[in-house]
């Protein structure tokens, strides 16, 4: 029997020291119910309408020890529907987390509180992912549970067997990254994730049929879940579910039916439960339906004892998992506890030296894409947490490492998963597989998709979650695909995204670098944004300095004379650059050019370095295949900028370079004319 399977459960009628099933969930209504009504903000409907099938959860099924939050083969619980936060906050505060005592209950969405409007992953210990935008929690959560697969194939039952579940609202399965996210789940057989859908037919507009009527359950079918449909207020219903989820080889959703606002006199099942405070008169109604004959945050002692065991009913298999680890041999134990605290292994800073070594002495012509995957043929065999992919776009983006095994249903122990065409799922399964811990992920789409991954960028940058986004073809330079594919306004969007470093090298010096610094940095995102078109080797020095962690540096000083010249370039702009640079030099103009492979670690840098780097009272040209916005931070006033002035055309990338004036010709002229 395996160690989840193990974990303590009850049968459905029991009582939880003398307490009944009713009582225990009542205190998660009275306690929403009550901090929803003292910010006079929030969402008491669904937490009401959720109260027992929480409480049947987290008390028969739930693996977990309040006093051990982080203890790595827990099982997870994520509120998709993190519009009902004060559901989960009332769990974490009733079964005795150490970080939610009952006056942060009381502060419930104020400044500095750890109970924001919607949970937010690191305030508080129990909040596995940040919810809120609909659709991101599940399709997180089905990362989770790809995650926890995966471990369980490097590692075994013994330290990695626990469930993932969901509580995810009729909202959550109207966005269409649910539909993605649970296509993949169904593909991959994810058989420890369960979801329990809320399903109580009502939106902020009122009943949910006035836009959705689908067939909710014949739909998830169709994907190869397994399906149940309960009485969601019925306790033995809910746990019979449970248990049955816990037996199949598929990802299970358990459709409850449930009234939202709960208990509610005038409110229940309605939409003026949904998203505004009950109000005193109702609420003192609801607490008298519900038999609650308590004050304001007030929980008796034999309830509050009871949901205490209820956060200690885990301990006993924390200690037999710790024993465990404890038993393990010397490298399982080294390595386990290596991938859990997501370091490096000793040898991965040699493995980028001998990249760059060997390329400034080389000097190939490759593409950015190229570089990328020839790091990852590297890394990939050395660093064996990291877990590639990319959205049916493998040969372009480079991804796969060389005999990196796939990730399939039955099969986990492979390090590339083919997600398809669903950009939006790969986005969000990576953060679920950087929350989960013990995984490094990456994956790939063309830059013009970063729209579609950008909801799960945003959250990775949120979280501090280290996750690296490889975004390929990233200019006019792909050429004949036209300006649908040319991603021009990408880099800004993308760099005004607080936390997430954005990376743009120019060679595969550069690429190795900008791969070392993302897997280093273990508190931000990282967007990778590589060239279809070959480019030539412009670092060809070798240092085993990372000068691209600075984000920009002088690639090439003036040396005709005193810099009156500065070029700055990203990408497969930097080699336009440097012409320019050999054609203003031949003609006596002191010049240099900047490399910028990231704005954001520039930005970090003391203001003497960034002057220095920029020369103050030269010329600045700025020199990028993109729009010119933000680029003024860098130029100035009196900056030049050599870029796109809108969107791209369908050409070879020649051509199209040619076309819009991005060449060293161009440069040259830009500079000549402002001296």
């Amino acid at each position: 029997m395996s160690a989840s399977a193990s974990a303590p459960s009850s049968a459905a009628g029991d009582l939880i020291e003398g307490v009944s099933h009713d009582r225990m969930a009542n205190a998660i209504r009275a306690l929403s119910m009550d901090a929803v009504e003292a910010a006079k903000s929030g969402h008491p409907g669904m937490p009401m309408g959720m109260a027992d099938v929480a409480t049947v959860l987290f008390s028969r099924f739930l693996k977990f020890d309040a006093r051990r939050p982080k203890w790595a083969d827990r099982d997870r619980f994520v509120l998709s529907a993190g519009h009902g936060s004060m559901l989960l906050y009332s769990l974490l505060h009733l079964t005795g987390y150490e970080d939610m005592p009952l006056e942060e209950i009381r502060r419930f969405r104020q400044l500095g509180s750890r109970t924001a409007g919607h949970p937010e992953y690191g305030l508080a210990a129990g909040i596995e992912t940040t919810t809120g935008p609909l659709g991101q929690g599940i399709a997180t959560a089905v990362g989770l549970a790809l995650g926890e697969r995966i471990l369980n194939a490097r590692f075994g039952d013994d330290l990695v067997d626990h469930y993932t579940y969901v509580i995810a609202s009729d909202g959550d399965l109207m966005e269409g990254v649910s539909h993605e996210s649970a296509s993949l789940a169904g593909h991959l057989g994810l058989r420890k994730l369960i979801v329990l859908w809320d399903d109580n037919r009502i939106s902020i507009d009122g009943p949910t049929d006035l836009s959705f009527t689908d067939d909710t359950c014949a739909r998830f079918r169709a994907y190869g879940w397994e399906v149940r449909e309960i009485d969601g207020h019925d306790p033995k219903q809910i746990a019979t579910a449970i248990e049955y989820a816990r037996t199949t080889e598929a990802p299970s959703l358990i459709a409850c039916r449930t009234t939202i606002g709960y208990g509610a006199p005038t409110k229940a099942g309605s939409a003026s439960s949904h998203g505004s405070p009950l109000g005193a008169t109702e609420l003192e109604g609801a607490k008298k339906n519900l038999g609650w004959a308590h004050g304001p945050f007030e929980v008796p002692d034999d309830i509050r004892a009871a949901w205490r065991a209820v956060g200690r009913r885990g301990a006993a298999a924390a200690d037999a998992w710790e024993a465990r680890l404890k038993a393990s041999d010397d490298s399982t134990r080294t390595l386990f506890d290596r991938a859990v605290t997501g370091a490096l292994p000793p040898d991965a800073d040699a493995i980028v030296a001998g990249i760059k070594r060997k390329a400034s002495a080389e000097k190939p012509s490759l593409a950015t894409r190229v570089c990328s995957g020839n790091v990852l043929d590297a890394l990939v065999p050395a660093v064996p947490e990291l877990i590639g992919g990319s959205a049916d776009l493998t040969g372009s983006n480079n991804t796969k490492a060389k005999n990196a095994g796939i990730v399939q249903k039955g099969s986990y122990g492979g390090r590339y998963i083919h997600y398809g065409v669903r950009e939006h799922a790969m986005a969000a399964a990576m953060n679920g597989m950087a929350l989960h811990g013990g995984l490094i992920p990456f994956s790939g789409t063309f830059l013009t998709f970063a729209d579609y991954c950008r909801p799960a960028i945003r959250l990775s940058a949120l979280m501090k979650q280290r996750v690296v986004y490889v975004m390929t073809h990233d200019s006019i330079g792909l050429g004949e695909d036209g300006p649908t594919h040319q991603p021009v306004e990408h880099m800004a969007a993308l760099r005004c995204i607080p936390n997430l470093l954005v990376f743009r090298p120019a060679d595969q010096v550069e690429t190795a670098e900008c791969w070392q610094i993302a897997l280093k940095d273990m508190t931000r995102p990282s967007v990778m944004a590589l060239t279809r078109q070959n480019l030539p080797t412009v670092r060809t020095d070798h240092t085993d300095e990372n000068l691209s962690a600075k984000g920009a540096y002088v690639l090439r000083e003036a040396a005709a004379g005193p810099r009156k010249v500065t070029l700055m370039a990203t990408g497969s702009e930097v080699s336009i650059a440097v012409a320019a640079r050999e054609t203003l030099e031949s003609q006596g103009i002191g010049t240099a050019v900047v490399s910028m492979p990231s704005w954001e670690l520039f930005a970090e840098q003391p203001a003497d370095y960034r002057d220095r780097v920029l020369g103050p009272g030269t010329v600045r040209v700025g020199v990028e295949a993109m729009v010119r916005f933000g680029w003024d931070r860098w130029l100035g006033p009196d900056g030049v900028f050599i870029g796109m002035p809108g969107f791209g055309e369908s050409a070879p990338y020649q051509e199209l370079y040619r076309h819009f004036g991005i060449t060293a010709e161009a440069v040259v002229d830009a500079v000549r004319a402002r001296l």
